[in-house]
């Protein structure tokens, strides 16, 4: 006799959306797909959520909730520097539907709430409101940007250009030849890193040149 198949729920519907999502990718995602995996018919998965963008948003719930909040008592580097590899973690488990995410309007209670929590490193650390609102999203551009070139494959979109041959690459195109291999996936996390520690840095500059505009206004 066959298992007994397990009951519906909202999170049974939410984990084989996003499994069905990973498998087969965005585009094949149906509603009616996910009904024949899971055994009922489509206006069963509608009592639970009213449209298909109400079962997307509450999986990117699900998943923005994986994004893990640094304690507040480690500088705002350290903080900054663990949202921004926990995220980028995330986008890398879940490739297909981070490509939804990364296109989103953040505006449910769960993902205003780690924008909140984002924003309270920046605050915690001193800056202005304008301050702390640019860096955010100079922040949010470089870990939403890095982590979606990761997910979806760099350089892997389609092309109706003929390859290169590779011998040709190499003779007349020695720079690009010699920094291929940094381009490959085993060398995304220290590039990853490279780029954090320069916006960083950055943003640590700013907030020193802020901190002194007072003083050389006065002298």
């Amino acid at each position: 006799m066959a298992g007994k198949r397990a009951p519906l729920s909202a999170e049974r519907i939410e984990t084989k959306a996003l499994d069905l999502i990973e498998r087969e990718g965005l585009e094949k995602f149906s509603t009616r797909k996910l009904a024949t995996a899971l055994g009922c018919e489509a206006m069963s998965i509608y009592h639970y959520f009213p449209s298909k963008a109400h079962l997307m948003d509450a999986i990117l719930d699900r998943i923005v909730g994986e994004v893990p909040i640094p304690p507040d008592d480690l500088g705002w580097r350290e903080r900054l520097r663990q949202v921004a590899f926990g995220y980028r973690a995330m986008a890398l488990r879940y490739p297909a539907f981070f490509r939804f995410m990364a296109h989103h309007r953040m505006n449910t209670r769960t993902a205003l709430a780690l924008l909140e929590r984002i924003l309270s490193i920046f605050d915690d650390a001193g800056f202005g409101t304008e301050d702390t609102a640019r860096l955010f999203r100079l922040f949010s551009y470089y870990i939403t940007g890095a982590a979606l070139d990761e997910a979806t494959g760099y350089a892997k979109g389609p092309s109706a250009a003929e390859a290169v041959p590779g011998a040709e690459v190499a003779r007349d195109y020695p720079l690009v030849t010699a920094v291929n291999p940094y381009f490959k996936s085993e060398h995304h996390e220290a590039t990853f890193a490279l780029g954090l520690e320069m916006l960083l840095d950055g943003m640590e500059r700013r907030y020193r040149e802020a901190a002194a505009e007072p003083a050389a206004s006065i002298g």
